[in-house]
């Protein structure tokens, strides 16, 4: 069965469900790494990836928006001049209704009887202003640094703006 838009989970309607030892099948996150790059150095301007309005994000948004960003800052940057980290992580399991299309469907399904739903994924909940991903680097890659966020962004299913949170006196 093909994935459901994520128009679908975007919105946050119902409690959070996070407690995985009561259900079963919960796929795992797609996210396989949140800190990437460099990860001794200490870079001196850090900017961030942030959500305008609270939503739901899925795992493999994340996950393509950390591909995307990182793949920009590695051709650009190289490895050893940036560290890229996921700030949230999906922990509420999303569940869905599986219908049966086709013919000969209506004796198949059982329409709402027992309409819980199967857990079909996992998303963060962010609230508005929260940072979903930063990357530290230096003066020299502060453009691509911007260029890797707005690629980023525009997989995640928020409006998001990019901040300056340190160094923003060393840009001018």
């Amino acid at each position: 069965m093909a994935r459901k838009p994520a128009k679908m989970y975007r919105y946050i309607k119902s409690m959070a469900t996070t407690r995985r030892e009561y259900m079963g099948g919960v796929p795992a996150p797609r996210i396989t790494q949140f800190d990437i790059g460099n990860k001794k150095a200490d870079f001196p301007i850090q900017l961030s990836l942030i959500t305008e309005e609270a939503c739901q994000i899925r795992h493999n948004a994340l996950e393509a928006a950390r591909i995307s960003a990182n793949r920009v800052m590695e051709k650009q940057a190289g490895s050893s001049n940036y560290r890229l980290r996921i700030k949230v992580y999906p922990h509420n399991v999303i569940r869905e209704n599986k219908q049966a299309t086709g013919a000969g469907a209506d004796r198949v399904s059982q329409g709402m009887r027992a309409s819980y739903g199967k857990a079909v994924g996992t998303v963060a909940r962010v609230k508005p202003g929260q940072v979903i991903m930063t990357i530290d680097t230096t003066k020299q890659f502060f453009v691509h640094a911007k260029n890797a966020l707005r690629r980023a962004g525009m997989k995640i299913s928020s409006p998001f703006k990019i901040g300056i949170e340190r160094g923003a006196e060393l840009i001018q």
